[in-house]
Formats: structure tokens, sequence, C-alpha cells
């Protein structure tokens, strides 16, 4: 477990490469990214917002560092249509699910 705040202000790539070390590309890997982790500056439509959390560009850098690993599934929660008033959530959201599609094995390679 990492705390949201150990991270801040910096790449979370060299976490993952760690992370990749550690689990190796044989052990499946089921990956759920909780939308509430993001700062509810980015994505306030969550019935949980967690103020100090991290960035758009490090949840990506946390999905994309997935890339290698032997991912037999994925998700992505709480997104609150209700709480979502101008879409941003559910449009971060998509793109998070986008990007966990692009790092599924197999995927990309020709």
């Amino acid at each position: 477990m990492v705390q949201a705040h150990t991270l801040w202000y910096q790449s979370l790539a060299p976490l993952m490469a760690q992370l990749r070390a550690r689990i190796g590309p044989e052990t499946p890997v089921y990956l759920s990214f909780d939308i509430d982790g993001i700062d509810p500056a980015f994505a306030g439509g969550t019935g949980t917002p967690e103020v100090g959390g991290l960035t758009v560009p490090q949840g990506l850098e946390i999905i994309r560092g997935c890339q290698g690993l032997n991912l037999v599934g994925a998700d992505l929660v709480e997104v609150s249509p209700p709480y979502d008033t101008s879409g941003n959530t559910a449009l971060l959201g998509a793109n998070l699910l986008y990007e966990m599609l692009c790092v599924l094995p197999g995927v990309g390679v020709r």
C-alpha cells in the first residue's frame, strides 16, 4: 500500500516499474480503479470524494504502468451520475477504462 500524499508532485512511473518487477509477467492481476482516488478537482462525481487524491496524469501513469503485467480483468468503480453534474467524472472514467483496455495482454501486439 502506498499513501497518496507520498506521491504528490512526482511521476508514478518508477513506482509502477517496481510493481511490475515485484509481480512479474506471469502472475494473474486484476486491476480495480476507484475513481475517488482521483482528486475531486478532476473527478467530483463520486459518493466519497477524497481531497488530496491523485492527479489525472498520475492515474494514467498507474494504468499505463500495468503494461506488461498479466492482466486478467479490470474495472472502474464509484462514478456517481447524480453527483456528476458536469459529466467530467464520467468522461474521465471512460478514458481510464479505454486505457485499461489498451494495456491488456496482447492488445497492440501485431
